[in-house]
């Protein structure tokens, strides 16, 4: 089986190359194909077809811009913290949709342990965040919702370990 059919299949384990054209993606999507060849030490089409795969295979799931939340209106960060008596596959699929709807959750995560939900939210201020939690009470039932903002970020990244 070829490289490249190995990655589309997940036959393969990313090897050194691809791991260091993740971290400088990871680091800065915006680079050039040129920038990361030459960081790298591989021809530029080898590079592309590298990166081009790596999409294909889905390991790369999209670019994007990561903005300031402070300059954009959205400062204030709530971890939410939900326990509901509901388990089943109706109130499942409503929470999900729900979720879709609502811009200001950033993270959404379902949990072991006491408690079923986690959601990272992102706000103006604190009234802000009292009508995101009436919004979303008034759509979905749960038996018990509680917030803590985030008073300070100490490390905030959306790279993953490699």
């Amino acid at each position: 089986m070829q490289y490249w059919d190995k990655i589309l299949h997940m036959d393969h384990i990313i090897d050194e190359k691809d791991r260091a054209i993740l971290a400088l993606l990871q680091n800065d999507a915006a680079q050039s194909v040129d920038d990361i060849s030459d960081q790298v030490a591989l021809s530029r089409n080898a590079c592309w077809r590298r990166i081009k795969m790596l999409e294909q295979a889905g390991v790369i799931k999209g670019r994007v811009a990561l903005l300031d939340p402070k300059k954009v209106g959205a400062p204030l960060t709530a971890i939410v913290l939900i326990r509901t008596n509901a388990h089943d596959d109706a109130w499942r699929a409503a929470f999900q949709s729900t979720l879709g709807t609502m811009p200001e959750v950033v993270g959404a995560y379902r949990m072991t342990g006491d408690l079923d939900y986690v959601l990272r939210v992102r706000l103006a201020d604190v009234p802000a965040y009292d009508a995101f939690y009436k919004r979303l009470t008034a759509r979905i039932s749960v038996s018990d919702i509680s917030a803590s903002f985030v008073m300070e970020e100490i490390k905030e990244t959306t790279a993953v370990p490699l």
